[in-house]
């Protein structure tokens, strides 16, 4: 059962899809760099940079899902929508946690 009718994260969709569009940007320059044989470091240091940036929008859709979804399944009464909410929650922070 869902208790919403939008994504937790709609609200910041615009700046969401533009940081993205950022680290794509940040992985064809990864790209060319490799291609012209980069200095290993300077490949590493840009891609810490791409995985920040991914995590910072991680981390933005995330706080969507506990202060819009989460919390909405909590508050509606229903505790199927909520334990269910919960389980998802738990699942993404495991599978977060996982790639750390």
């Amino acid at each position: 059962m869902s208790v919403h009718t939008y994504p937790g994260y709609a609200d910041a969709k615009p700046d969401l899809v533009a940081r993205l569009r950022k680290v794509e940007g940040q992985v064809r320059g990864i790209e060319k760099m490799v291609e012209t044989d980069r200095y290993c470091i300077d490949v590493l240091t840009q891609i810490a940079a791409a995985r920040t940036a991914l995590d910072r929008v991680a981390t933005k859709i995330l706080s969507g899902h506990v202060n819009h979804c989460v919390r909405d399944a909590l508050a509606s009464g229903d505790e199927a929508a909520a334990a269910e909410k919960s389980r998802e929650l738990l699942k993404a922070v495991e599978r977060y946690a996982r790639t750390r």
